[in-house]
Formats: structure tokens, C-alpha cells, sequence
């Protein structure tokens, strides 16, 4: 299973409409509205790359409200 964290910027006013978009998927396991740099963080599980590259094909980039995203794939230095 891979584990990652998505920062993501969105255009101004549309934060909510953003949120309420993406926390519609099952591959979203948190989201947070947050202030500074980033307007959300999402915490997102996936079998497999190819499944994040899914993911942010299928979701991020479909919603014209975002303008930058930055993936941080969890290491397994946790466990």
C-alpha cells in the first residue's frame, strides 16, 4: 500500500467547492482546509503507483480549480 500526502493549491474563493470534490473519493483518507502556502492537504492511499498516477489523473487535474499540486510519497522509515 502506498501512502501519500497531496498539498494543494487552489484559486482563490473555491476552496470549499475544491474540498467537497475530492473527499468524494475512496482513495482520500483526510482532507484538511488549512491556512498558508497550501490551501488543502490530503492524506490518499493507493495499491500502487499506477493507481496514484490514476488518481491524480481522474480527480486532481479534472477539477480547473486547482492550480498546483505537490505529492509526497510516505517512506517506510515509520514502521
Amino acid at each position: 500500500m502506498i501512502e501519500a500526502i497531496v498539498l494543494i493549491v487552489v484559486k482563490p474563493g473555491n476552496e470549499e467547492k475544491v474540498y467537497q470534490e475530492i473527499i468524494k473519493d475512496p482513495r482520500v483518507k483526510e482532507a484538511y482546509r488549512v491556512y498558508g502556502e497550501y490551501d488543502i492537504i490530503i492524506r490518499i492511499e493507493v495499491p500502487s503507483i499506477e493507481e496514484l498516477d490514476r488518481f491524480h489523473d481522474e480527480v486532481l487535474r479534472k477539477i480547473k480549480d486547482i492550480e498546483l499540486t505537490e505529492t509526497l510519497i510516505a517512506s517506510s522509515y515509520r514502521r
